[in-house]
């Protein structure tokens, strides 16, 4: 257990002084400021009620004020965020096999299990970091639009702003731990993440797409990784905000057992990540 702990803050460590880590992480706030607020607002004040999503201006300004925060945080992870998340964690895995850091920690460090779980965790913990951050963000941004629209400050429902944040951390550590699997299974970074993209962007849509043309796979489609982060998404944000037209956020599956499959996900991936890197040469 200590090399374990040691491990990790070592890790840590390493993420925090690594400029990747604050690229992706800028990437998505820059992706929630620009979809959630600068989009909606422009439109807002436009008065184009065809200009964003094709929702009437009170609908617009509705969706940036503090209420429907906790929809607004969730909304963007099943395919922009955990596209994020999972570059982020197969870079990390990836990297650690080309640049020859694993090759000396597993052989003269503290051993396989401590090693990869401290990598693991380390990539747990920059998520749920993401998570925080965001929220605190999305608060923050949402409280200004309603200041400056000189509407009344009414916060959100706390019980469904920590579903929210549960949920994004959900979604967000599946397609984590889904990169991390993928760098152990590829041993290298520009593999994982290409693999992961088409899986992420174009593979699940395609199967969407001609799910209906053969008898059971739609039940087979709904519960793949981004069908069950999407049903996610709907399910938590339906109680506090329209998702309707977000990219990736579906009504495939209820709440919970979306919530299931996407715990069973993260199980899987990372019983499968430890057993790679246990089993397989590190060279």
């Amino acid at each position: 257990m200590n090399a374990w702990i040691d491990s990790t803050r070592a890790e840590l460590r390493r993420l925090m002084l690594w400029p990747a880590t604050w690229v992706l992480g800028g990437i998505w706030i820059t992706l929630l400021f620009a979809f959630v607020f600068a989009f909606p607002y422009i439109a807002y004040r436009s008065g184009d009620q065809d200009a964003f999503q094709g929702g009437p201006t009170s609908e617009l300004l509705a969706s940036m004020l503090p209420q429907a925060a906790p929809a607004s945080l969730i909304q963007g992870t099943p395919m922009f965020g955990g596209a994020v998340a999972m570059i982020f964690a197969a870079l990390v895995v990836g990297n650690a096999y080309g640049w020859g850091t694993w090759k000396t920690v597993l052989t003269q460090g503290p051993g396989r299990l401590a090693a990869t779980g401290g990598t693991l965790a380390a990539i747990g913990a920059c998520v749920l970091g993401l998570v925080l951050f965001s929220t605190v963000f999305v608060l923050g941004m949402s409280s200004l639009v309603a200041a400056v629209e000189s509407q009344d400050l009414v916060w959100p429902d706390w019980g469904e702003t920590a579903a929210s944040m549960g949920g994004t951390a959900l979604v967000l550590g599946m397609w984590a731990s889904g990169g991390a699997f993928l760098g152990a299974l590829t041993r290298g970074p520009a593999l994982s993440v290409g693999l992961g993209l088409l899986w992420t962007l174009v593979v699940e849509n395609l199967l969407r797409g001609v799910a209906q043309l053969i008898d059971g796979l739609p039940a087979v489609v709904d519960r793949l990784p981004g069908s069950s982060a999407g049903s996610l998404a709907g399910a938590l944000s339906s109680a506090s905000g329209d998702a309707e037209g977000t990219p990736g956020v579906l009504d495939a599956l209820s709440g919970p057992v979306a919530a299931g499959m996407l715990g069973g996900y993260v199980v899987v991936f990372l019983v499968l990540a430890f057993a790679l890197v246990e089993r397989r040469d590190v060279a």
